[in-house]
């Protein structure tokens, strides 16, 4: 998809805070965050839906995975996730700490370097 923004930030043509990334899956930080360390999850390949992306095991193996090190970047064991697909007509997936989350949500570099310590 030429004009999908997603796939322009896995293609590296648009910069992203990226915190994940393996050879299937992309995971960065939202630009606009509900809350202290919101992330987008991806799957690199472009799938309209979620539920069109054929290893949706694994993609929710990256979706728990970044869930677990914001738990423990933000001790916060309250954290939201939601399957989108309208304003991006890409496959992705929200992770967000709760919104009591103690932090400054616009610090996006700072946010995204305590998620990749936990990361495991």
């Amino acid at each position: 998809m030429p004009d999908c923004i997603f796939c322009k930030i896995v293609k590296k043509e648009i910069p992203a805070e990226v915190v994940y990334e393996d050879e299937s899956f992309l995971a960065f930080m939202d630009i606009n965050p509900r809350s202290p360390g919101h992330v987008q999850v991806i799957p690199k390949e472009h799938y309209r839906w979620v539920w069109d992306t054929p290893n949706a095991g694994a993609y929710f193996e990256v979706v728990k995975k970044i869930a677990l090190a914001q738990q423990k970047s933000f001790s916060q064991p309250a954290i939201w996730s939601r399957i989108m697909g309208d304003e991006v007509l890409h496959a992705h997936i929200w992770i967000f700490p709760h919104a009591d989350t103690v932090g400054d949500k616009a610090d996006i570099k700072g946010n995204a370097e305590k998620i990749r310590e936990n990361l495991n």
